[in-house]
């Protein structure tokens, strides 16, 4: 199997979340993988274990666009952020599609109001499975509307934040 090459920054799907397309920093230096979230909420399901409520702006610049998900609680994990400061932030596991690739990584969940960008990706989500050229931009293909062709799912999650 090639390994495809991805650079610095790339549009992804989050299809399990309802995230057709979201912008993202590849970051080596950094060990694991953050999602902007806000009203983040840990809530038992009967037959369900604890999950993980939260809400997401897929989009940088226009915050009206909100999605409401939830995912399985993973765990909890003690995160160094660039500033230094130490935060405990739950974790979840989610398919991601970067260059038409499906894959499985685990997200950290932490508010990146003041951050560049919504979705962060560290190394271990991407070793073994990229090459990264730091020169390229968007190498992996997609666009503000969809990752690739293999996210497939419709924006059924959408809600607009006036609500």
């Amino acid at each position: 199997m090639i390994t495809p090459t991805i650079g610095w920054r790339e549009w992804v799907a989050l299809p399990e979340l309802g995230v057709d397309a979201i912008k993202a920093k590849v970051d080596t230096g950094a060990r694991s993988s953050t999602l902007h979230a806000w009203a983040v909420e840990v809530v038992d399901r009967p037959h369900a274990g604890p999950m993980v409520s939260f809400v997401l702006h897929p989009h940088q610049r226009d915050v009206s666009l909100t999605v409401a998900a939830e995912a399985p609680l993973v765990a909890w994990r003690d995160v160094r952020s660039s500033n230094g400061t130490l935060d405990r932030r739950p974790v979840i596991r989610t398919p991601v599609v970067i260059a038409g690739r499906r894959v499985p990584i685990e997200l950290t969940l932490t508010r990146r109001d003041e951050m560049g960008f919504r979705m962060l990706i560290g190394r271990m989500a991407l070793r073994r499975r990229f090459v990264i050229d730091p020169a390229q931009s968007f190498a992996g293909g997609g666009t503000t509307f969809a990752a690739s062709a293999a996210s497939s799912r419709p924006l059924a999650g959408w809600v607009s934040a006036a609500r």
